[in-house]
């Protein structure tokens, strides 16, 4: 949520089908309410890469009408991937990237999703689905207790969970088709 700072856990969970992971979401008591939007993000760093080293981002963010600026810490991986994580609320994301850009940072990695966020009534968790170009996935962020709840409800077990960032999904993704990982951006005639 954009202007707090609080501890990220969460969890991916492969979807194979999103039609039917939304009829599951419904059935188990979520309710949409962030309607499917393109997100675009772009990281940033360091030419040294020196954020990345240190397992920390920073982030530009723009989906469902909202401008995010987002830094990340080192996470921490149990069972769910843990972190700190700071986010404020912005204008404008081409003066936020030029500001980035006098400080030093660049933009190393660009990559868009289709999302929808999900809730359930009484319930401290978010359900987020995404659509991104190697596939969708079932993002659970939340107490660990409830993350392990809803993803049993949505008939996932601990074996199915990912901790990964979508940055490590992709360059796996593309070591496996021996294919040069560059941005994770759909084609030009996808975004609908």
């Amino acid at each position: 949520m954009p202007g707090e700072q609080y501890q990220e856990i969460e969890v991916k969970l492969a979807v194979p089908n999103v039609e039917a992971m939304r009829a599951k979401l419904a059935e188990a008591g979520f309710t949409e309410f962030v309607p499917r939007s393109l997100e675009q993000n772009r990281i940033y760093d360091w030419p040294d890469g020196a954020l990345r080293e240190r397992g920390e981002l920073i982030r530009l963010r723009e989906y469902a009408g909202q401008r995010i600026l987002t830094y990340k810490g080192p996470a921490t991986v149990d069972r769910h991937k843990q972190r700190e994580e700071i986010e404020v609320g912005v204008a404008e994301t081409g003066a936020v990237a030029i500001i980035l850009g006098k400080l030093g940072l660049e933009p190393r990695f660009r990559y868009e999703k289709f999302r929808s966020e999900w809730k359930q009534p009484g319930e401290p968790g978010t359900a987020m689905l995404d659509e991104t170009p190697i596939g969708a996935y079932l993002e659970l962020e939340g107490p660990g207790e409830w993350i392990d709840r809803a993803a049993i409800a949505l008939g996932y077990t601990e074996a199915d969970y990912v901790n990964l960032s979508y940055a490590r999904l992709f360059a796996g993704h593309c070591a496996e088709r021996g294919e040069d990982a560059g941005d994770m951006v759909f084609e030009a005639d996808t975004h609908s």
